[in-house]
């Protein structure tokens, strides 16, 4: 498998955070000298609109340069690498045809799969230290490639009334795909969207820490308004301001992930 870790952001629970985590995670690694491709995995593109403006995004999904095309040929996905403006880190953009993908899968042999055998080449090759993977917020056949194509998962986890729900759902559907991919391991929950001020956040914090097995990163991502306005300028907060409390929040939740892989 070379030595390239792949990592994917996943959560069948809505804004989560999952596409802010992935695109910043990998932005704050990136800026450690670390070569970093992100694939973005999801018909609503935010991974994608987290490096390129609107435009360039729904041309580039509207193409064949994009991880749908990519996925229905079966193609490698050294094919489909766009550069964006930050050294060190690539993109493999996606479509909003994505959305069918899990039907297109389904008559496909070894459908679980395809991802892994898309991504085989690039990871041999050994050019990116990283590949980080955004999933969608299902729970399906095509996030089980995803899954599969990866050693890691890493769960963004929104810190709300209704930011845990379905979380046992997720922990159950990681186990089925551990039977057919046995070196998945869970990398951690990351906690999200929080507001230390509040009482639900302390409950929250307490109640993943006592998730057996589980590991609950130190590092959590506060509510900020900087996040938002990276994101209407199409970029990852630790770019957009590098001094706002939620980019230094994101380069110490990065440190911290590239030490637990790296053990």
């Amino acid at each position: 498998m070379g030595n390239t870790v792949t990592i994917c952001f996943a959560n069948n629970k809505g804004g989560s955070g999952k596409s802010t985590t992935c695109s910043n995670l990998g932005a704050a690694i990136a800026q450690t000298g670390k070569k970093v491709l992100l694939v973005d995995g999801d018909m609503q593109l935010n991974l994608s609109l987290s490096f390129f403006d609107e435009e360039e995004v729904l041309k580039m999904a509207a193409g064949e340069k994009n991880l749908y095309y990519a996925i229905g040929h079966q193609s490698d996905l050294s094919d489909f690498i766009v550069h964006t403006k930050y050294e060190n880190l690539d993109l493999v953009p996606s479509s909003t045809l994505m959305s069918s993908v899990e039907y297109e899968l389904f008559t496909k042999w070894q459908r679980e799969f395809i991802l892994r055998k898309c991504l085989q080449k690039v990871k041999d090759s050994g050019v990116y230290d990283y590949i980080l993977i955004d999933a969608p917020p299902t729970l399906g056949g095509w996030v089980m490639n995803i899954l599969c194509a990866s050693d890691y998962v890493l769960v963004p986890v929104e810190a709300s009334p209704w930011g845990m729900f379905g979380l046992a759902n997720m922990f159950d559907f990681l186990n089925e795909v551990r039977e057919i991919a046995p070196d998945l391991k869970v990398l951690g929950i990351v906690v999200t969207k929080a507001d230390a001020r509040k009482n639900y956040f302390k409950q929250t914090m307490e109640t993943l820490k006592e998730m057996e097995g589980i590991y609950l990163f130190e590092s959590f991502i506060r509510v900020d308004s900087s996040i938002e306005w990276s994101q209407d300028s199409s970029e990852p907060v630790v770019e957009f301001k590098k001094s706002s409390r939620s980019a230094k929040e994101y380069i110490a939740l990065a440190e911290e992930v590239m030490d637990r892989v790296s053990r």
